[in-house]
């Protein structure tokens, strides 16, 4: 089984998110398209293994957040096919709210951070629900609900490896490898995120492949990791909550602790400032902030 990473280079920066290539007799299949921006470094990197853009016929997307799925539609008007789960589905075929709420969020810098969204026409959609099985070639992709960074998440098994999006957190590449979590709204569920890594790990999977970014080996110690780092993160931001502490005042908080633990990882402070303009924290903070208003509500409901 031939699988390759292809580098999206996003923004310029190397190791920042994948798209992965897996070869069949069906002709090649990918799994996340990365944003608009991202088409000439995904078909770059097509061309280095002998495919171009009208060769692919098959893409799955692990969920429909831009850095993974901004660039869909343009692959679909190149002929693909696109697999997502079905509660995400609708946003791919008329993306315009999608869209106009990103907008609201990144302004003047969409255009550059992630492109034109680009609907994709509904008979070239295929809508995934649990255990949903996808047949390419000689490949059998098994789709795996795993929710909790994104309620429209889904983690490909395949074999005894799987795709696993943004479930089991990102690595950015220091000298030692940094673990992050990535906790927007408005879906972040501690409580889902857990069950999701133990479905994981029940699988005995042999390998991973994190969007961000590339093969993990021995995957078990890895989810055990993200478990331990999703709870530091929502026990850190439920404190400062408790202590009456501003959302300015938490993310600045939590901003200076992720800095100091990838600075003593090996970033130096122009590889930091990047990783900000790519992944602010503030979105993070914004997520589980949200998570705990919501759990306190409910609670309250009785």
């Amino acid at each position: 089984m031939n699988i390759h990473t292809i580098d999206l280079f996003y923004l310029g920066n190397p190791n920042a998110i994948a798209s992965y290539l897996i070869e069949s007799e069906a002709g090649p299949i990918l799994v996340e398209t990365g944003p608009r921006t991202c088409v000439d470094a995904l078909t770059a990197g097509l061309a280095k293994h002998g495919y171009k853009p009208s060769d692919v016929k098959h893409i799955l997307l692990t969920h429909i957040h831009f850095d993974h799925a901004g660039g869909a539609g343009w692959w679909a008007q190149q002929g693909a096919h696109i697999y997502v789960h079905n509660i995400g589905a609708k946003h791919m075929i008329d993306p315009s709210r999608l869209y106009a709420s990103a907008l609201r969020i990144y302004g003047d810098k969409m255009e550059t951070l992630y492109g034109e969204l680009i609907p994709i026409p509904e008979e070239q959609v295929t809508l995934l629900y649990d255990q949903d099985v996808i047949e390419i070639g000689e490949h059998k992709f098994i789709a795996h609900d795993t929710p909790g960074h994104a309620n429209h998440h889904m983690s490909y098994q395949l074999e005894d490896i799987a795709f696993t999006g943004d479930v089991a957190s990102m690595v950015i590449y220091l000298p030692t490898p940094w673990l992050k979590i990535v906790t927007p709204p408005p879906e972040f569920n501690l409580e889902k995120w857990h069950v999701s890594l133990e479905r994981l790990k029940s699988l005995n999977l042999s390998a991973i492949y994190p969007t961000h970014f590339g093969r993990i080996e021995d995957p078990l110690p890895h989810f055990e990791a993200v478990a331990s780092l999703i709870n530091h993160g929502a026990q850190f931001v439920k404190n400062g909550v408790d202590s009456g502490q501003s959302r300015e005042e938490i993310i600045a908080a939590y901003r200076a602790h992720q800095e100091q633990i990838a600075l003593s990882n090996g970033a130096d402070q122009a590889m930091w400032d990047a990783h900000q303009t790519n992944d602010p924290i503030d979105m993070s903070i914004d997520g589980i902030i949200r998570y705990w208003r919501k759990k306190a509500e409910a609670e309250a409901a009785g």
